[in-house]
């Protein structure tokens, strides 16, 4: 199984972005995918979760209603599209995949691993 993020870049603050997380070997529709953020000097933290059981989604408290995430199943991949970006939104992002059927928020939980995307947001 291969995640590929792509779709990081430079914004300003107020801007938008989406995130891609193209998957092979493996379906979306069958995998809780996740996406997650690591900034400088800090840990890894869920931001976002779409789950295999019921397509239940799971917000960070910060970004709800900022960010949404969806799946298209006939392209085997989950976007992240985060709108009205802050710069404490700054970090690699990285798309995650669980064999579970629910929206776990650890790392542990995740079987395969995107390899990263660097969102900065910067005036």
């Amino acid at each position: 199984v291969q995640l590929q993020a792509s779709g990081g870049g430079s914004v300003q603050p107020g801007g938008s972005l989406r995130l891609s997380c193209a998957v092979s070997g493996a379906s979306v529709d069958s995998h809780t995918i996740a996406w997650f953020r690591q900034a400088p000097g800090k840990e890894r933290e869920w931001v976002s979760i779409i789950a295999s059981s019921d397509g239940s989604k799971l917000y960070r408290e910060s970004v709800r209603g900022r960010f949404t995430v969806s799946k298209d199943n006939s392209k085997n991949t989950v976007y992240l599209q985060m709108n009205t970006l802050k710069p404490e939104d700054t970090a690699v992002y990285y798309c995650a995949a669980s064999q579970g059927m629910v929206a776990a928020t650890t790392t542990g939980e995740y079987d395969y691993w995107g390899q990263g995307t660097l969102v900065t947001v910067s005036s």
